[in-house]
């Protein structure tokens, strides 16, 4: 039987989604349609109707776009004292966030208008058709799984702050908690919002009635107005395109961040030619460590804020790029809720899609089911501090959507979610995939570490001599006792010429399906 194509995402659902799209004959961008709004649907706390995020292309005739539906900031900024803005804490267990939400924490979502967008340029099927398996999802009802209940109690003050979340997301069977494992999500208002959506378009949501529900919540405390919504454009963009080992790898360019740090990694570890040593062993760790502190201070050092691209590539300079190689080789001599969806389709057209609706600003827009971002109340995408945005500009993020396109034909995408762990899960499966030459399974399953603010956050799975080494070089650490979602989700699919393989990371309910 001839294969139609290949997915990973981060849900069943939302795989289920794009297998029903393949198997009409939908190609590889009509099912990551599908399988997004499945998403906004089986994983809430993750992406929304009222978000955004980023899908990097390539065609089977060799076109490649990154379509950047992200969040704009406001064009006004409402006086601070006059702005519904404030903390609170999300428990992931073993540590916990902060983030802010309320009206002020809103930014203009670019979510409708992208896969509008997406759907003109380069898919094949009734709007209508690619939302249908999402709709009956929410009508019918979705079985929350051990993952999602898991998220909804690590963002329980978001989802439980007032009486719209509640409504929605509130344990049946335990009155005062949320939704529990086993239990049904049923989101009508949502399924029918949706289906008004795929009939009357895009302009129904920026810039008729739910237009007017989005500025009437802003009223309280929020800066968007209907100017905001009127001005809102998925911006295209070339891709940015490194060679790594005489690999080709695409990804997300600036005013995104994650891309352009992810490179500058990839460019530091090529220097130092970290496949030399043994896979997972203590010295290849630490450099992997090294290069992780140092890609944060390059951000720090050369103001990466997002919005000057000809600055942001300044830092892949062999000349920048030399002076933190020689610090690593100094050193080493003394030795946050995003999900992203890819897919294949026989004919050759690849998707690579991550979005985000941060975790949501609090409060679900009238009579629609839909919960809009909170972006503005996202530390790791607000570096200036909060309140200090620069006007209607799209924001930047960590977010990376990639593809490997290898010399003899082979090609990967993968990307993540994760919040600020998003490049550094990327860089350790495509350092896997490159330098040490492991398969996609092996490459996405490792355990992973991440470095960041002076702690050394280490994975479940580690060699324990090799643990209390990198312990007693790093004071300051945290050990985890299992595969978590802190560490990201790389579902990953590959085209090997003859055959495809996927991988749904474990880490954030990965799912794979081939079609």
């Amino acid at each position: 039987m001839k294969t139609r194509g290949v997915i990973a995402c981060g849900h069943a659902l939302t795989a289920q989604a794009a297998e029903q799209i393949l198997r009409e004959g939908g190609n590889a961008f009509d099912a990551i349609v599908a399988a997004h709004f499945a998403a906004c649907a089986a994983e809430p706390v993750l992406t929304s109707l009222g978000g955004g995020g980023y899908l990097l292309a390539r065609t089977a005739d060799r076109r490649e776009i990154v379509y950047d539906f992200f969040a704009q900031t406001p064009i006004q900024r409402r006086d601070r004292a006059d702005t519904d803005f404030y903390p609170i804490h999300a428990n992931f267990g073993t540590v916990s966030q902060e983030f802010h939400i309320g009206a002020g924490s809103i930014a203009t979502p670019g979510t409708v208008r992208g896969m509008f967008a997406i759907h003109k340029d380069l898919c094949t099927m009734p709007m209508r058709e690619l939302a249908r398996p999402a709709i009956e999802a929410m009508s019918q009802g979705i079985r929350i799984n051990p993952l999602q209940a898991y998220l909804m109690q690590v963002v329980k003050p978001i989802l439980s702050c007032n009486r719209s979340g509640r409504d929605i997301y509130q344990s049946l069977d335990k009155p005062g908690e949320l939704l529990q494992a086993g239990e049904m999500l049923h989101q009508s208002a949502q399924a029918d919002t949706l289906e008004a959506i795929a009939y009357e378009g895009d302009r129904l949501f920026y810039e008729g009635e739910i237009a007017g529900l989005i500025t009437a919540q802003c009223l309280a405390g929020g800066h968007l107005k209907r100017e905001d919504l009127l001005a809102y454009e998925v911006i295209k963009r070339q891709p940015l395109c490194l060679d790594y080992r005489g690999v080709r790898f695409l990804t997300n360019p600036p005013p995104s961040s994650g891309g352009i740090l992810i490179g500058l990694a990839m460019k530091l570890l090529e220097g130092l030619n970290i496949g030399k040593q043994s896979h997972a062993s203590f010295e290849h760790l630490a450099i992997l460590t090294e290069v992780m502190e140092l890609t944060n201070k390059a951000r720090i050092d050369h103001a990466l804020q997002g919005n000057d691209s000809a600055a942001t590539l300044g830092m892949l300079d062999d000349t920048f790029l030399q002076s933190y190689q020689a610090e690593i080789h100094q050193r080493a001599a003394c030795l946050r809720g995003t999900t992203h969806m890819s897919v294949m389709d026989a004919a050759g057209n690849l998707a690579s899609m991550t979005v985000s609706n941060g975790e949501g600003c609090g409060s679900v827009l009238p009579g629609t089911g839909i919960m809009l971002n909170n972006m503005l109340g996202e530390e790791d995408i607000n570096p200036q501090g909060f309140h200090r945005w620069p006007s209607n500009q799209r924001m930047t993020s960590m977010m990376s959507p990639g593809i490997l396109l290898y010399p003899d034909g082979r090609s990967v995408v993968l990307g993540s979610g994760g919040s600020n762990r998003i490049r550094t899960a990327l860089l350790q499966v495509l350092s896997n995939l490159l330098d040490f030459d492991l398969p996609l399974e092996q490459a996405v399953q490792s355990p992973r570490l991440h470095y960041e603010a002076g702690v050394l956050n280490l994975e479940h799975g580690f060699n324990s001599r090799m643990l209390e080494k990198m312990c007693e070089r790093y004071t300051e650490h945290q050990v985890w006792d299992e595969l978590n979602l802190f560490f990201g989700g790389v579902h990953s699919v590959m085209n090997h010429g003859r055959h495809f393989t996927a991988v749904g990371d474990p880490r954030r309910g990965g799912v794979s399906l081939l079609v």
